[in-house]
């Protein structure tokens, strides 16, 4: 019997708060994420989870 092992990071789609462009980004970023069209910070690294400062749309697993 095999064990598969499923990963607990995930992908989250979010909504800029200044542009309003949906980006997904990664649950566990280890460096600061910003907006592909105007560079607002959309999430900050915390070491562990990703803090995020934008409207969360979806978690994709």
């Amino acid at each position: 019997m095999e064990i598969i092992i499923s990963p607990k990071s995930k992908f989250i789609k979010v909504k800029c708060n200044k542009c309003k462009n949906e980006q997904v980004i990664f649950g566990k970023a280890a460096s600061e994420v910003k907006c592909l069209v105007c560079g607002n910070v959309l999430a900050t690294p915390t070491g562990g989870k990703t803090k995020i400062k934008a409207k969360v749309l979806e978690v994709l697993e």
